[in-house]
C-alpha cells in the first residue's frame, strides 16, 4: 500500500478481539431479552403509523365513497391521481388532526378533509389541495386551512403554480368565527400569491359564501358542468329575501357563470375531463413570475404561410368572417387554448404558440356583434392582458374592431370605466407587445386595442385594413351633412362622400406614411411576421416610473 514517502508498504490487518472478558452471568440473556423487547416496541409503532395513514386515506369510509361516485364525481385522491404525474405525489399534513368542533360533540378527522401537497406535472413541480366532501362535507375549519396555507406558503417560496380542487361545503359552523378566520388567512394569502405564482381554482363541487372569494382571486377557475355550483348566498336565501324560486344550478351553476357573469373560464363535463385541461393549461405558463413558460417544438416551420389569409376578410365590409380562422392559421400546430370562451364571445383571448413560445391573444370576433368592445368584453380582455404581463407572457392583438357598443345600457353599466380598464392593461403592460390590424380600426377602440399610440411596440396592418376616426358612413354623414341635405338625391351624394373618404382615410397607406404602422404585410406571411418579431423583442427591457401601484378603474 502508498504510504506517502514513494514506497509500499504492507499493512497486516491483526483480529479485533471484541470480548476481551467472559460475559458476567446472565448478560446474555438480558442482552437479547432487551433486544426483543426493543424490536417489539418497533413494530408496534409502525403498525400504529400503518394504522393511522389508512384512517387517514380511508376519509369517510365506503359508503361515502360510493355516495360520490353516484353523483359522477372522483374521490379527492382519485383526482390527484389523475392530476399528477404517476407516483410524483408527496402528501403533508396526513395525520394532521382536526379539532371536532367547537363543542367536542363531534368526531376528529384526521387529516380534516383535505389533502395537501405537491407533486408533478409533466415533469414541472407544482402544489396541491384537493377537498374531501365525504369528511364532513368537505368544510374549511382550522386544521384544513392551516394545511392549505402551508402548500400557500410554500409555493411562494418554491417558486411553483398552486392548483386547488375544491369540493366543500363552506365554512365549519361548528368552529364557529376560528373558521371565518381561517378563511381570512387563505385570502390573504391568494393576494399575496396573485401575480407571483400561477393560481388555478377547480369547482368541482358546491363552493357558496365566503367560499367563493378564494378562487375568484385566483387566475383560472374550471368549473365541472351539473355537478357544481357557486354563489355567495344560496336558493334558500334567495327565495326567503326575494320570494323567487331558483335551483342551485340556475343561480350559480357552470354555465351561469361561463356564460354570464364571467366567473368562470373554462367549464368541463366532468371531473377527468376537468384535470385534464387543467394539465394543459399548465404546459402554457411559467411556473412563477421569475421564469418564462416552456419553450415546446411542435415541428411546425417558423416559415410556414397560408395563402388562405389572403381571401379570409370578405371585400364588403359589413359581411363578418370568423377570427378562429386566422388564428388556427398562424399558431403552431393550430393549438389554441380558448379563455372565456363562452363570455362576451366578441373578444376572443387565449393562449397559443409561436415558434415554441406561449402567447396571448386578443382578437376581435367580427362574427359576433361585429366585434365591438362592451363592457364584458373589456373586462374579459383587460383582466387576460394583466395576467400575461404578470407572467412574461408576449400579447398578440388581432384587431377588427368598429368601435364601443353604443346605447344607455352600455353608457348606465359604466362602459367608459370598463373600456378604461382594458387601455389601462395594455398600456401597463411591459412584455412584448405586437399588433396586426386586419380590417376595421376606428376611433377610441382601435387606441384601446393595443395601438402604436399606446406604445405598442410593433404594429402590422392587413392591405385590407381600415383605420379612421370612425367609419365611412358616419364619417361622410358629419363632414358632408350640407350638402347631402341640399342634393336631390341624398343617397347617391352620401355613398359617393363615402367611397371618397374611405379611399383617403380608411386605408393603412396613410398611417404608414405617418409612421403608426411599421409595416403593411401580406396576410399569408402573418406567422413568419410575428415569429421573426417576438424573437427580435425577446430580449425587451422596460422599467416603469417609481410608485408603489398605479391605481386602475376597477
Amino acid at each position: 500500500m502508498y504510504c506517502g514517502t514513494g514506497r509500499l508498504r504492507t499493512i497486516t490487518k491483526k483480529p479485533i478481539i471484541e470480548n476481551r472478558f467472559p460475559p458476567l452471568p446472565g448478560r446474555d440473556i438480558g442482552f437479547r431479552y432487551q433486544v426483543r423487547s426493543m424490536d417489539t416496541q418497533y413494530h408496534a409503532t409502525l403498525e400504529t403509523l400503518e394504522r393511522l395513514r389508512a384512517e387517514s386515506i380511508s376519509a369517510g369510509g365506503p359508503q361515502q365513497k360510493e355516495a360520490q361516485h353516484q353523483k359522477g364525481k372522483l374521490m379527492a385522491r382519485e383526482r390527484l391521481d389523475l392530476l399528477l404525474d404517476d407516483g410524483s405525489f408527496e402528501e403533508f399534513d396526513v395525520l394532521k388532526l382536526g379539532r371536532g368542533g367547537s363543542l367536542r360533540d363531534e368526531k376528529s378527522y384526521l387529516g380534516d378533509g383535505v389533502i395537501t401537497g405537491h407533486g408533478s406535472i409533466d415533469g414541472r413541480e407544482v402544489f396541491v389541495f384537493s377537498q374531501d366532501f365525504t369528511v364532513i362535507g368537505g368544510s374549511l375549519g382550522e386544521a384544513h386551512a392551516q394545511k392549505i396555507c402551508k402548500v400557500m406558503d410554500l409555493a411562494v417560496k418554491v417558486g411553483a403554480p398552486i392548483i386547488g380542487l375544491n369540493d366543500s361545503g363552506g365554512a365549519r359552523i361548528q368552529e364557529g368565527v376560528d373558521a371565518l378566520a381561517a378563511y381570512g388567512e387563505i385570502f390573504h394569502r391568494n393576494v399575496r400569491a396573485s401575480g407571483v405564482v400561477p393560481q388555478i381554482s377547480c369547482i368541482m363541487g358546491p363552493c357558496a359564501g365566503g367560499a367563493v372569494y378564494s378562487p375568484s382571486i385566483t387566475d383560472f377557475v374550471f368549473m365541472v358542468e351539473d355537478s357544481s355550483y357557486m354563489f355567495v348566498t344560496g336558493p334558500s336565501v334567495v327565495k326567503t329575501v326575494t320570494h323567487q324560486d331558483i335551483t342551485s344550478e340556475d343561480l350559480g351553476g357552470a354555465r351561469v357563470h361561463a356564460q354570464k357573469s364571467g366567473v368562470a373560464h373554462f367549464t368541463v363535463p366532468n371531473d377527468v375531463l376537468c384535470l385534464r385541461e387543467v394539465r394543459r393549461l399548465i404546459s402554457y405558463l411559467p411556473s412563477s413570475n421569475q421564469h418564462r413558460a416552456p419553450i415546446l417544438d411542435l415541428s411546425d416551420s417558423p416559415e410556414r404561410s397560408d395563402p388562405v389569409l389572403d381571401y379570409l376578410v370578405p371585400g364588403n365590409s359589413h359581411q363578418t368572417y370568423d377570427m378562429h380562422v386566422l388564428i388556427h392559421s398562424i399558431l403552431d400546430g393550430a393549438e389554441f387554448m380558448e379563455v372565456h370562451a363562452g363570455f362576451a364571445r366578441n373578444i376572443i383571448c387565449g393562449l397559443g404558440r409561436l415558434g415554441g413560445q406561449t402567447v396571448g391573444l386578443v382578437a376581435n370576433q367580427p362574427a359576433v356583434l361585429a366585434g365591438v368592445l362592451d363592457n364584458d368584453a373589456s373586462f374579459k380582455a383587460g383582466r387576460f392582458v394583466r395576467f400575461c404581463d404578470a407572467f412574461n407572457i408576449p400579447l398578440i392583438s388581432l384587431v377588427d374592431v368598429p368601435g364601443f357598443m353604443p346605447g344607455p345600457d352600455q353608457e348606465h353599466g359604466g362602459i367608459i370605466r370598463h373600456g378604461a380598464k382594458l387601455l389601462y392593461a395594455f398600456t401597463e403592460a411591459t412584455v412584448p407587445r405586437i399588433s396586426v390590424i386586419i380590417r376595421k380600426a376606428y376611433g377610441g377602440a382601435y387606441l384601446v386595442m393595443n395601438s402604436k399610440h399606446i406604445h405598442c411596440d410593433v404594429n402590422y396592418a392587413w392591405p385590407t385594413a381600415e383605420i379612421a376616426v370612425m367609419g365611412p358612413k358616419g364619417a361622410a354623414e358629419v363632414i358632408h351633412r350640407k350638402a347631402i341635405y341640399e342634393a336631390d338625391d341624398p343617397e347617391s351624394v352620401l355613398n359617393e362622400k363615402m367611397e371618397e373618404y374611405r379611399s383617403t382615410f380608411a386605408n393603412p397607406f396613410l398611417a404608414a406614411q405617418r409612421g403608426y404602422i411599421d409595416d403593411v404585410i401580406f396576410p399569408r406571411h402573418t406567422r413568419p411576421h410575428l415569429i421573426r418579431t417576438l424573437q427580435v423583442l425577446d430580449s425587451k427591457r422596460t422599467k416603469g416610473p417609481d410608485r408603489k401601484h398605479g391605481n386602475i378603474p376597477l
